[in-house]
């Protein structure tokens, strides 16, 4: 019963053969991991072991590391040069080259510099991951088909750490050798993605003007939420647990690695739920659960609760894919490639401006580490809201519960 379950996620993969548009999607998907994830695991023990980081500088990293992500919006510019295809394999190539630098220039100004290139080439790749997925992909198959990309990053996920985990914990490896090879994988993948996928169309023609339209404003609200929230669970969350509960690398990686094992698993079921249920649904099961899960960060005291409620932090975050299929269901196909730059950049606003603010709360109040959680919690509660003003059938015309659906005008 289980395996044909599993099959029927998976089914229809090859229909057109491994050089396909979605079998290149899932390379990306999986490349991504197999440098990022290494360096995120690695970076709180390699920030405070070897380059002296305190939660200051943790907060300015985190700044630093988004920084490309608020200007992503200039993908259109790129997009004026480079095919989409092309401009996602070099961004690839600079996010491997960035993470295999990284143990190569252990000061802070050079974990600085190392972090904005391999940043530079993540979310370039990201934003042209996001737009080549909803051109390959119909309205109806996109929550599935992201759902199998998020398990093929799990799988790429669990090679990296892997590679992690054996060079602490049997070799005794240095940070560098680890940064370099896990960079140095990302860098050849790109080039296999040069060498032996053909070029394919896109789906119609696409704006090459930043395009910001008046009826996607909840769809920028939700990415802007988003933001805010994803970086109080990247930047802090595992912070806590190295800089509060003393994890050391392999206990880092060894829980990372729980997250993925169980995401791939569920990520495809992700999908199917939300194409059953629908965007609105799966964002208010999201959100009423990160709102507990940062309330619970805020006060816990307990190692193995605190990693208990990492694992569910990243299940949840997993339905966040409905805001993807949701803007899929609203847009005008020529606006996709435009407005992944451009909800990027919304996305990284608070992405910018919260970590390092939050980092001085951090280390300048004796309660700094739970303001730093409600604050989560809060816009968590946010979300909520603006999740109920998805319609239960989104389209052009009726992007929220307060527009009745139309005949559509052209572009405003």
């Amino acid at each position: 019963m289980r395996s044909r379950y599993l099959l029927r996620d998976w089914q229809g993969v090859l229909k057109d053969g491994w050089r396909s548009p979605q079998i290149l999607l899932l390379i990306f998907a999986a490349s991504i991991p197999i440098a990022f994830e290494p360096w995120s695991a690695l970076i709180n023990n390699f920030a405070v072991d070897v380059v002296n980081f305190t939660g200051l500088e943790r907060g300015i990293l985190e700044s630093v590391r988004e920084i490309p992500g608020f200007l992503a919006f200039t993908v259109v510019y790129m997009l004026l040069v480079w095919r989409q295809q092309t401009f996602a394999i070099l961004a690839l190539s600079v996010l491997g080259l960035g993470v295999a630098l990284t143990g190569l220039l252990p000061t802070v100004w050079g974990l600085y510099f190392t972090t904005m290139v391999m940043s530079t080439g993540f979310h370039y790749l990201a934003t042209m991951e996001q737009s080549l997925s909803m051109q390959w992909t119909s309205k109806e198959e996109l929550p599935l088909v992201l759902g199998r990309m998020a398990a093929v990053a799990a799988a790429g996920s669990l090679v990296a750490y892997a590679l992690v985990y054996v060079a602490f914990e049997f070799l005794d490896s240095p940070y560098w050798i680890v940064y370099l090879i896990s960079g140095s994988a990302t860098l050849g993948l790109g080039l296999f993605c040069w060498m032996f996928f053909p070029r394919f169309g896109e789906s119609s023609f696409q704006t090459m003007t930043i395009v910001l339209r008046r009826r996607y404003w909840l769809y920028y609200a939700l990415e802007f939420m988003s933001g805010g929230r994803r970086q109080i669970f990247v930047g802090f969350a595992a912070f806590l647990m190295v800089a509060e509960f003393g994890y050391r690398p392999e206990a880092v990686v060894a829980l990372f690695a729980a997250n993925h094992v169980i995401a791939m698993w569920l990520a495809p079921r992700v999908g199917r739920l939300i194409m059953h249920w629908g965007e609105r649904p799966a964002l208010i099961l999201e959100y009423v659960g990160l709102i507990g899960i940062f309330v619970a960060y805020a006060f816990v005291e307990v190692a193995w609760m605190a990693a208990a409620l990492y694992i569910l932090d990243h299940l949840f975050f997993a339905l966040a894919i409905a805001i993807k299929s949701y803007f899929r269901k609203i847009a005008e196909t020529g606006d996709i490639a435009s407005t992944a730059g451009v909800s990027f950049t919304i996305n990284h606003i608070a992405a910018v401006t919260m970590p390092w603010m939050l980092g001085l709360i951090w280390v300048a109040d004796a309660d700094g580490r739970m303001t730093v959680f409600l604050v989560g919690a809060g816009m968590a509660a946010i979300s909520l809201a603006l999740s109920c003003m998805i319609p239960s059938r989104p389209m052009p015309g009726r992007e929220t519960t307060f527009r009745r659906p139309r005949i559509m005008q052209p572009a405003e």
